[in-house]
């Protein structure tokens, strides 16, 4: 079994900014790709970010240079620090891991339940 669990999702204003943290937890061998995704209502759900292994970096256009990813192995947490907020950001978030349970498995992904983020204007 493994769990992602989300958090830090809320309601801000815009300009404010937020912290989404996701943790994996329980039968983990080791963990390659962690990525957010988002969904708004009515809309398909798109990525957001994405980071490596080895620390290498992603960003949809929408949010570069305000949205930061980043994660602690040590941990098995991957961030979203994000500033500059806007409205159109208002969607619920999820986490996206690449997950290896044991060495005799290949990686699957696993989704987060989302948290959700609301910009008002």
């Amino acid at each position: 079994q493994v769990q992602l669990v989300e958090s830090g999702g809320g309601l801000v204003q815009a300009g404010g900014s937020l912290r989404l943290s996701c943790a994996a937890s329980g039968s983990i061998f080791s963990i390659n790709v962690m990525d957010w995704y988002r969904q708004a209502p009515g809309k398909p759900r798109e990525l957001v970010a994405q980071i490596t292994s080895g620390g290498s970096t992603n960003y949809a256009d929408f949010v570069k240079g305000r949205f930061t990813i980043s994660r602690d192995n040590a941990k098995n947490t991957v961030y979203l620090q994000m500033n500059s907020l806007k409205p159109e950001d208002t969607s619920v978030y999820y986490c996206h891991v690449q997950i290896r349970r044991d060495s005799g498995r290949g990686f699957n992904y696993y989704w987060g339940q989302g948290t959700q983020v609301t910009v008002s204007s």
